[in-house]
């Protein structure tokens, strides 16, 4: 696990809505749980300090990445931070790895009103040229799959849907699903080994 910058870093977020008083104004919230349980709505976020220094093994790590994964997760204080470090965002649209977002199962405080579309625009919006070959959802939870579509077409991706969710009504991932689901999309176009070969010493069999 590497971290995106060594530097210790503060996520501010401008939230319309954030003082019940005055439910128009724009109101600077700090702090990480701050921004995720704030009321309102976020209309943008950034890091204090503006610009950290990247972490040098998280650039090297994407040089050499097969897969970029986004998601699931908070989005605007868990997937959208990385792309808030300059030199960080701009290797992740650079490398030559594939991209796959996985779609959150429904909002959170921080992304309460937003739509499928609305987050994909949103992670467009902080990495331009931003190019994804994958947007994985769940296949009940993306109720309009049509407009999801489109926004991942809009960034050059295909939609995938698949049973991700765990039974019941509380919204949350199975892993073994999620893996089941990923699985074939992350090995897609892998060479497989040669018929007969046997596996290398040390492979799981």
């Amino acid at each position: 696990v590497l971290p995106m910058s060594r530097e210790p870093v503060e996520i501010e977020a401008r939230v319309r809505g954030a003082d019940p008083g005055h439910p128009d104004a724009l109101v600077t919230v700090r702090g990480q749980h701050d921004v995720a349980t704030s009321r309102g709505e976020v209309e943008s976020v950034s890091l204090r300090p503006p610009a950290p220094a990247a972490c040098r093994e998280a650039i090297d790590a994407l040089d050499h990445a097969d897969w970029l994964v986004f998601g699931p997760g908070s989005w605007y204080t868990s997937v959208i931070p990385h792309l808030l470090v300059p030199d960080l965002a701009r290797a992740i649209v650079a490398s030559r790895a594939r991209r796959i977002v996985v779609l959150n199962l429904t909002t959170e405080q921080e992304t309460v009103g937003m739509t499928v579309p609305d987050h994909l625009v949103a992670l467009a919006a902080y990495a331009p040229g931003l190019r994804v070959d994958v947007v994985l959802g769940d296949s009940i939870w993306v109720t309009d799959p049509k407009p999801a579509r489109h926004a991942a077409e809009s960034l050059s991706a295909r939609l995938v849907l698949a049973t991700v969710a765990a039974p019941g009504t509380v919204a949350r991932h199975d892993p073994h699903a999620l893996a089941a689901a990923l699985l074939p999309l992350l090995t897609a176009g892998r060479p497989g080994p040669a018929p007969g070969a046997e596996p290398t010493q040390g492979a799981a069999r």
